[in-house]
């Protein structure tokens, strides 16, 4: 899962990011509200977590652009104010949720799986199933027939993907954005890497799952008979 952190308060955008990357989600921050809706738009991330008072744009009007594009991506709102109006203004924007600061790192990451629920997505603290495997992405465990092997966070960032494409072909650059963002400068080889990894890792536990390849396409999860 990739969140964006829109948020000013550059000692806050900090101390969320390693929150959340510590419970193995991918984060980027921004500080400024034009910017926020840059990288809003790119269409990668899976939430965002965006302040309401901002330089250069507002985190309202950034959320008005986002949903005019058509973009459904979860939105909690980070506000300082807690105010009635405040709040109505924001989920009549077509926020999900907000949170008033101060608030707990408990508190942060039930909203965000209740918002990632709603959307229907599996949260991270969950089994994400496919075929005979399971993979536990709040501990990078993958498990196949009582079998278990651990991943590093990007196996098991790509692993997940996979998954939830429900067997819809992932180009590398798809994989790329997801994983390391979209103006990242990594390269393909690196994604060919990865996938080399999970393959040996799904072959070493006996896996009936594959990952296949559809030249000049991109990967796809396949169950063999």
């Amino acid at each position: 899962m990739r969140i964006l952190i829109v948020e000013d308060e550059l000692h806050l955008a900090e101390a969320l990011t390693q929150i959340l990357k510590k419970h193995n989600y991918s984060v980027d921050a921004v500080h400024d509200g034009r910017s926020g809706l840059d990288y809003a738009l790119s269409g990668i991330y899976d939430l965002l977590l965006l302040d309401i008072m901002m330089p250069e744009m507002d985190g309202f009007s950034v959320l008005k652009k986002i949903r005019n594009e058509g973009l459904s991506t979860p939105v909690i709102f980070l506000t300082a104010k807690g105010e009635i109006t405040d709040m109505v203004t924001g989920l009549d924007h077509g926020a999900d949720d907000y949170i008033a600061k101060p608030f707990s790192s408990e508190e942060l990451l039930a909203r965000i799986r209740a918002a990632l629920r709603r959307k229907g997505e599996v949260v991270p603290d969950e089994g994400l199933k496919f075929g005979d495997i399971e993979l536990n992405t709040a501990n990078l465990r993958l498990s196949i027939n009582g079998k278990e092997m651990k991943l590093n966070l990007k196996e098991s960032e790509l692993l997940e993907l996979l998954i939830l494409r429900k067997q819809a072909v992932t180009s590398k650059e798809q994989i790329i954005e997801k994983l390391w963002g979209f103006d990242s400068e990594v390269e393909h080889n690196n994604v060919e890497v990865y996938i080399s990894f999970l393959r040996k890792k799904l072959t070493f536990l006996n896996s009936a799952v594959r990952i296949s390849t559809l030249r000049g396409v991109g990967y796809v999860l396949e169950v063999t008979s």
